[in-house]
């Protein structure tokens, strides 16, 4: 598995978690992360998102709200909830990140870890969204869907 693919599953696993546990747990992420046997450089971008999608999820609620006709936030099940938020931050906080990255894998994530419906439903609400993107949609550098996991966010390429 990419290292960045592992690095959302496990941000999507400890969101889910604040989500239903409430309160503020983010002290207990680095054990988590460690616990799960991720590389470090999966551990660091997994710490990234998890940390973007708190500090934007207020702006990221809304933007999903008012992208979601006839559904509100409170209406969907968690799951849906904290992959719409990861998938929703590195979509428009993340200028590393291709679009088509970001869509493909919050789709997967849904297909693996929700229902059935969720990857469409995932996929129309992201697909929205993907109009407020004010990063570039697929930046020079980037690389492409094969080698994504191998790029680190920018306040860790020199830990490598």
């Amino acid at each position: 598995m990419r290292r960045r693919t592992r690095a959302r599953e496990l941000a999507l696993q400890f969101l889910y978690t604040l989500e239903v546990r409430g309160g503020d747990a983010r002290g207990e992420l680095d054990n988590f992360l460690v616990d799960s046997g991720a590389s470090r450089i999966a551990r660091s971008f997994a710490t990234h998102l998890v940390d973007g999608v708190r500090r934007e999820q207020s702006a990221l609620d809304a933007a999903i709200g008012a992208t979601a006709a006839n559904w509100s936030l409170s209406r969907m099940p968690p799951v849906d909830r904290a992959i719409l938020r990861l998938g929703a931050f590195e979509l428009l906080h993340s200028a590393d990140v291709p679009v088509k990255v970001a869509l493909n894998e919050a789709i997967e994530l849904g297909k693996r870890y929700s229902t059935a419906q969720s990857g469409s439903f995932i996929n129309a609400i992201l697909d929205k969204l993907k109009a407020r993107r004010t990063l570039p949609a697929e930046p020079k550098d980037a690389p492409d869907a094969r080698d994504e996991e191998e790029v680190l966010p920018p306040e860790t390429e020199d830990a490598r």
